[in-house]
């Protein structure tokens, strides 16, 4: 007979963990040879070949990543300009 206690503890749960692999390398590598393939059956249909999301979605991805680095650098000489001024007035007067 065990003693009696102010509070239940909590009982055993088991973990269950499957882990997926992903190789991000191999899915872009399917999607190119998918993209090559479908170019290469329009190619023989003599289809026009229509925008893809993805090379759309891409392609503003890129343009807004370089946007926000150009943003950042000036950010930066901006802030680094200001500090130097102060150190100046500091030193100086």
């Amino acid at each position: 007979m065990g003693v009696p206690r102010l509070f239940k503890l909590p009982g055993y749960k088991k973990f269950s963990f499957f882990p997926r692999y992903y190789d991000p390398q191999k899915e872009e590598l399917k999607q190119r040879v998918k993209n090559i393939e479908d170019e290469i059956r329009q190619k023989e249909n003599g289809e026009r070949a229509p925008i893809i999301k993805g090379q759309m979605r891409e392609y503003f991805h890129r343009s807004n990543t370089a946007k926000i680095k150009r943003q950042s650098n000036i950010r930066l000489i901006v802030i680094m300009a200001v500090l130097f001024i102060i150190l100046y007035y500091l030193l100086y007067f």
